[in-house]
């Protein structure tokens, strides 16, 4: 049997701190620029990511140029750079500039209060983009369902979709100052959670909805219980097919992103094998 050719190791990318915005209370926006993002595309998916690399503590230094093979060679692991996902919500590759959506909890967290004291100038580095999902034109109908955490790739995909598409989306916030504004002819239903579990209101509306005619072609994205609860409905319960969804949980409360994605993979496994288990009944 033939070797394998050796993975090429994958290059980060590199730019600088163009301009920060504050959208809403917990929403900060960083725009991202320099001319090492020629090489940058993201234009396939309304749901392209990128994996920002932070040093885990202060004072750790990393090698210039920037080499991830030789940081994994010559720094022990606890001094790696650690990975946090966020949605490309636009890119312009005119202008060169990446434009990343945070969600924003004070001091909670790595990457949101970063976004909050964040300068322009300052060089961040990441992987990507990844990304797997576009509305389908050829559907009849789309729905989108998320919480904060989907809201950059709903509005893009929103946003992408011709004028006239029907579409029903909801979008769940902490209450209405965190509504933003989405160039599209979509009307957003958003939901304000206050002290309601997250995504509790996002299964009630799905659950109300009167589906339209014809085939849907489907976007839910969030806290990982209230999408497990709307897998179980569109999947099992209604027999959306497989092909006509993106279903998937950004994130799982009481855990971080690197317990969550520890732990995605058996996650996602045992919900499909029992809800398919369920559908076989």
């Amino acid at each position: 049997m033939a070797e394998r050719p050796a993975r090429r190791p994958r290059k980060p990318h590199s730019a600088q701190v163009v301009r920060t915005e504050r959208l809403t209370p917990h929403m900060q926006r960083v725009v991202l620029g320099g001319e090492e993002l020629a090489g940058f595309a993201a234009d396939t998916c309304t749901d392209h990511y990128v994996k920002l690399l932070f040093p885990p503590a202060e004072g750790v230094t990393y090698p210039e140029p920037f080499d991830m093979e030789r940081i994994r060679e010559e720094l022990p692991r606890e001094e790696w750079p650690v990975t946090r996902t966020y949605t490309v919500r636009a890119f312009d590759p005119e202008s060169l500039e990446l434009t990343l959506d945070f969600v924003v909890h004070g001091d909670e967290g790595l990457a949101g209060p970063w976004a909050a004291r964040v300068q322009p100038g300052e060089t961040v580095r990441f992987m990507g983009p990844g990304g797997a999902y576009a509305p389908d034109l050829s559907a009849d109908w789309h729905l989108f369902v998320g919480d904060e955490s989907a809201l950059p790739a709903i509005a893009r995909s929103l946003e992408s979709l011709p004028q006239g598409t029907v579409a029903h989306a909801f979008v769940e916030v902490s209450g209405p100052e965190e509504e933003q504004k989405i160039d599209s002819d979509v009307e957003v239903v958003w939901l304000h959670r206050g002290d309601r579990p997250v995504g509790e209101l996002l299964a009630e509306a799905v659950r109300a909805l009167e589906f339209p005619e014809g085939r849907m072609h489907a976007f839910v994205h969030g806290e990982a219980h209230f999408v497990k609860e709307l897998r179980q409905l569109l999947r099992v319960e209604l027999q959306i097919p497989r092909e006509d969804l993106s279903i998937s949980g950004y994130w799982r409360l009481g855990h971080n992103e690197d317990g969550w994605q520890a732990s995605k993979r058996e996650w996602n496994a045992r919900v499909e094998a029992e809800q398919e288990g369920a559908s076989a009944a």
